[in-house]
Order: structure tokens, then C-alpha cells, then sequence
């Protein structure tokens, strides 16, 4: 199966999502966005596929967002994707694309909509304890 995520390994439901991933038994491919951003297409696509608006693909904690004064009601959705490429922090993580759809995975079990069944417990990083996956 081919998926891809859009990964920050200093964010812990993006390695969560990975790690849900792997435990699947799929090696993903990862794009590390910061470092290799998506382009304004891409991002378009990944924010449509996932069905989100591009303000709910924002991410606010830790990023430019209120020194750019995007939480406005009259900030676009042109104005939050050039944003989100000028600065891709502001691109909330991670995104999974695989063949039976695309998610902003937050929670990152939110992965599971999109993979093939997965029976067998899993632990979070964060200390959640196992999780029958399904």
C-alpha cells in the first residue's frame, strides 16, 4: 500500500501517526514539509482530499499565526494558503495520504480511517496505554 505523510519528527501526533503506520506494516514515504514544503497545488489538494476548509489545516500553536493576524474573519482562504507556504509551520500535521483517502491525522488515530485493519494493541508515546487499533 502506498501512503505518505507529511512529517514534523518534533511533533508527537505526527510520531504517533508514524509509528500507527508502521505498526500496519506499511514503510511509508515521509516528506519532512518543513524542510520540503509542499507546493501551493499540493497543498490545495492535501487540504481539498482531506475535506477542510484551508483554516481548519491552520496550525496557531507555536507559529507566526497571531503576528500575522490570520484568525481575522476576513482573512481568505488565498491569504491562509500563502501563509501556510510562506511559512510552513503554519501547515498542521501530519497529513496521510493513502489510497483509500487523505486526513489531517489529529488525533493521530485518525490514521486508522485510512489504513487496512489493524488487530493487534498499540501503545502511544504520550503514555495513553495500548489501544486495540480495531
Amino acid at each position: 500500500m502506498d501512503v505518505t505523510i507529511y512529517h514534523n519528527s518534533d511533533c508527537g501526533t505526527s510520531r504517533n501517526t508514524l509509528a500507527l503506520i508502521r505498526h500496519a506494516g506499511i514503510e511509508p514515504t515521509i516528506i519532512e514539509y518543513l524542510k520540503t514544503p509542499p507546493t501551493r497545488e499540493q497543498l490545495i489538494k492535501l487540504i481539498d482530499e482531506a475535506m477542510l476548509k484551508p483554516r481548519e489545516a491552520l496550525r496557531e500553536k507555536g507559529t507566526p499565526f497571531v503576528a500575522l493576524g490570520l484568525g481575522g474573519a476576513g482573512v481568505t482562504d488565498d491569504a491562509i494558503i500563502d501563509a501556510m507556504l510562506r511559512y510552513p509551520i503554519l501547515i498542521n500535521r501530519p497529513f496521510v495520504v493513502a489510497p483509500l483517502g487523505t486526513r489531517l491525522c489529529r488525533p493521530s488515530e485518525v490514521v486508522l480511517d485510512i489504513l487496512p485493519a489493524v488487530t493487534a494493541p498499540f501503545a502511544k508515546e504520550d503514555g495513553e496505554g495500548d489501544r486495540q487499533c480495531r
